[in-house]
């Protein structure tokens, strides 16, 4: 029972790690780009490269990854890799330099959350837990980074929220040299092929491809909110407190998942994924009112808690043994290419039309869900799970 324990708060505390980090970046990080001198179009080209980057970086420490049976070791590797890269933003001054050195930061940090899936979902599935009531302390502590955020902006320079982030990529290093290594197990050389038929099964990458349009329909979200509330008046604190209402509606999602109705499916999850984002960014598009917002923000647990939870449940249960990582891998390429087309494309929307495009962004989710349809046309013969 101590074994159990010990793995999964030691596995909490790397989810932790992590989403302190997010916490700062997704928010605020936009904020420093501008008191750097970026405009919106520079900003919005800025947040594509790690979108961009993942798609050669995610696959390779992966594969890697599962061809050495090394999770732990390529997690060492990125978190390490992180830290350097993101004090070398801190340091450039130019926009070119900073875009390069984040470049360096974003092809060290982009692979740390597939690998952290797969190494959970590994060692959770070995001890017979859930991966969401782990999972959802990585969205506590997002709360926690968001508003750790919030307030430095009201007390420091927007100029110095770079090195918030570089503290908490420290943090995360720190929790990645805290796991224990996982069980070892021989791959054979037909375990390192049987993932390749995935990429010529058209159920399995229609829905790795609508998971990845409504996760990159909350591009603008990510780069332009508290921009835009700014804007609208509201301080840091409660910009963090906006951002903290969507993610506890998100961890109510995770600590029931063990708790879900039998058909919440992760074909349901990502159904209901997606009309959650096209509800919500529709909204967001009438530029609404700060008091409607925490309304908005619940919403957040159905754009992207279910349809997170439902991808990962819908790999865990198609990946070949072996493979969870590589597999990872291939949807994190669908991903980095829908999101870093969205958050190129968010700068050049939001420029010149500000609130109206969050309407990208609600067709975007409406993609997502027809591809559902499409996944449920190539599985008649094998029912999607």
């Amino acid at each position: 029972m101590r074994i159990r324990a010990g793995f999964a708060t030691r596995l909490s505390a790397l989810y932790a790690a992590l989403f302190v980090l997010s916490g700062v970046q997704l928010p605020f990080f936009p904020v420093w780009l501008a008191a750097k001198g970026f405009d919106a179009d520079l900003i919005g080209l800025t947040l594509a490269v790690p979108m961009a980057v993942r798609i050669a970086a995610v696959p390779l420490a992966t594969h890697a990854a599962d061809r050495r049976d090394a999770l732990r070791a390529a997690l060492l590797v990125t978190t390490a890799g992180s830290v350097l890269g993101y004090a070398l933003v801190g340091l450039a001054q130019s926009a070119p330099a900073i875009l390069a050195a984040y470049g360096l930061a974003s092809l060290a940090f982009t692979p740390v959350m597939p690998l952290t899936d797969a190494y959970a979902l590994k060692g959770l599935t070995a001890r017979g837990r859930a991966y969401g009531p782990v999972r959802l302390w990585g969205s506590a502590a997002f709360i926690l980074g968001t508003f750790a955020a919030g307030f430095a902006t009201d007390i420091f320079a927007a100029r110095d929220l770079i090195w918030l982030i570089v503290g908490a990529a420290v943090l995360t290093t720190l929790a990645a040299l805290w796991l224990p290594a996982l069980a070892t197990a021989a791959v054979s050389a037909q375990d390192l092929r049987s993932a390749r038929p995935l990429l010529r099964d058209g159920s399995f990458l229609a829905m790795l491809v609508a998971a990845s349009l409504i996760q990159a329909s909350h591009a603008v979200y990510y780069g332009f909110s508290a921009l835009a509330w700014r804007g609208q008046g509201l301080d840091g604190a409660s910009i963090a407190a906006l951002w903290a209402l969507g993610v506890i509606a998100e961890i109510v999602l995770f600590a029931l998942q063990a708790r879900l109705p039998p058909w919440a499916t992760p074909t349901a999850l990502l159904l209901i994924g997606a009309l959650g984002g096209a509800l919500r960014w529709t909204a967001m598009a009438f530029d609404p009112a700060a008091a409607t917002l925490p309304a908005l923000q619940l919403l957040h647990a159905a754009s992207f808690g279910a349809s997170h939870l439902g991808v990962l449940s819908f790999i865990a249960r198609r990946a070949p043994p072996g493979q969870i990582a590589t597999a990872q891998g291939y949807y994190a390429i669908l991903a980095g290419m829908a999101m870093a087309a969205a958050a190129a494309l968010s700068g050049e929307l939001y420029g010149r039309f500000g609130a109206a495009a969050y309407a990208a962004m609600a067709l975007m989710a409406v993609a997502g869900g027809a591809c559902i349809l499409v996944a449920q046309m190539f599985a008649r013969a094998l029912p999607l799970r």
